[in-house]
């Protein structure tokens, strides 16, 4: 789990501010030859200071960072996602020693819990088979927003993957969070820590601060992207 540190504040219509040292990174999936992703692979570090500012608004000049740009555009980032627990939202799938839980709203739309052959949902109902309970593991591990869990059994404890203390900037996509980092709403009351969430950065989503998967209806690109953001300790 994050450092007590360790956090991450959204302001109001503005950036989100990044405390206590986290690693920023960029990660991108690894496709198939049918343009299937299969993995992720992170491809470099940003230098960062201690506290650094990251764009929410979509339309920064030097994105992943904040340039100030959303004080010129009128961004309106008011957060409507529910604050409650992912447990109350999720449709639980259940099938032979493995139950799959989905809470639909924070989909990124990241394409691992499917191929072309088949997907979680078709492959619950053979999972007698070990190795097709491994692949749905392995498929819903991968998901960067914890949209997807599983656990063993009913009643279980979710199994979550071992993920660093991490910001990762997906290519024109959202910031995928990890390793436990605490989110705070611009109102101070933080949201549900959890190992996996994905932070919008395109400005466009319904469910804000949550990434819905709306960067790629609206065409969101990355643009310039800089290695080093100066003056990070400012709040506007």
């Amino acid at each position: 789990m994050a450092a007590e540190s360790q956090k991450i504040t959204v302001r109001p219509n503005g950036p989100y501010i990044v405390r206590g040292g986290i690693p920023l990174v960029r990660k991108t999936e690894v496709m198939s030859e049918h343009g299937e992703p299969l993995t992720w692979r992170k491809e470099s570090v940003l230098s960062t200071e201690s506290t650094y500012r990251l764009c929410r608004c979509g339309q920064s000049k030097t994105k992943p960072f904040c340039d100030g740009t959303h004080t010129l555009v009128d961004f309106d980032g008011f957060e409507t996602a529910d604050p409650g627990p992912i447990a109350d939202r999720e449709t639980i799938f259940r099938g032979q020693q493995i139950v799959v839980r989905d809470d639909h709203s924070l989909c990124t739309h990241s394409g691992f819990c499917g191929n072309r052959i088949t997907n979680i949902w078709k492959m619950l109902k053979d999972p007698d088979d070990s190795v097709v309970r491994a692949q749905i593991m392995a498929m819903v591990e991968k998901c960067p927003s914890g949209t997807l869990s599983f656990a063993l059994e009913a009643d279980g404890e979710v199994v979550e993957p071992d993920l660093p203390i991490e910001i990762a900037v997906i290519p024109d996509g959202p910031l995928w969070i990890s390793g436990g980092i605490p989110v705070e709403r611009r109102d101070g009351q933080p949201l549900e820590t959890r190992n996996r969430m994905t932070l919008c950065r395109c400005g466009a989503s319904s469910n804000k601060p949550f990434c819905d998967g709306t960067h790629k209806e609206v065409g969101f690109t990355d643009g310039q992207i800089v290695t080093l953001q100066l003056g990070a300790t400012s709040e506007g």
